[in-house]
């Protein structure tokens, strides 16, 4: 062993093995296509309550899959080690809505691809798939569900009520009952024929109707 040898560092050998013009390259490249992915989303989104921290999550991703990927294909080593590290990772947050998963691998893949050197595949599949969920995310094949909750004081006002609500609406489903003395609450799926939601107002002054809610209904009802 030389003197020279000494202060070899293999850290500082692999400084340039990725130019600096890939890696700007590569992360603005990135960042376009997560900014892309964000506004898909945000575009797509039919949920409760939209939240802008995963969209935000979205762009992260992506570049964050482009530079780990763009460290692993510059060093075999790096990429065996890299298995190993990302394999002890594990993410706790639930997806409420399934469309999110499809975002979240959408955006992993677009960086990997992106970081492997295939841009053309990277940015004409994203094109190809942001296109098709703006078709089919926003495509109602069906009447928007809601729910009614209505408080009646007696069983006879109850069957008046039942009575009104099935001559106003195309559909309606008895989802949950809960009997008590001197009180019924009574939860129900519709579909409204229109969007005229006055009935509600009618059914309210039913005699014997307490109050009646009506909410949107997203698929997360727990009878």
């Amino acid at each position: 062993m030389t003197f020279s040898d000494i202060f070899k560092s293999s850290f500082l050998e692999n400084v340039t093995s990725v130019s600096v013009l890939d890696m700007v390259l590569a992360l603005g490249l990135a960042f376009a296509i997560g900014l892309f992915i964000f506004l898909i989303y945000r575009k797509t989104y039919a949920g409760v309550m939209y939240s802008s921290s995963f969209g935000v999550t979205l762009v992260g991703l992506t570049m964050i899959s482009t530079f780990v990927i763009l460290a692993v294909t510059s060093n075999v080593v790096l990429s065996l080690g890299m298995v190993g590290a990302l394999s002890i990772v594990r993410f706790r947050t639930a997806i409420k809505e399934p469309l999110d998963i499809a975002f979240l691998f959408w955006a992993i893949a677009a960086g990997i691809v992106l970081a492997a050197g295939m841009i053309p595949l990277a940015v004409f599949g994203s094109v190809f798939i942001g296109l098709v969920l703006l078709v089919f995310a926003n495509k109602k094949s069906h009447v928007a569900p809601y729910m009614v909750v209505l408080h009646c004081d007696s069983q006879d006002a109850e069957k008046h009520a039942m009575d009104f609500l099935q001559g106003k609406v195309k559909k309606c489903v008895i989802k949950s009952k809960t009997v008590q003395q001197d009180a019924v609450e009574l939860t129900a799926e519709i579909r409204l024929a229109d969007e005229n939601t006055d009935f509600v107002n009618a059914l309210s002054q039913i005699p014997g109707v307490t109050s009646a809610v009506l909410v949107s209904y997203n698929g997360d009802y727990m009878g």
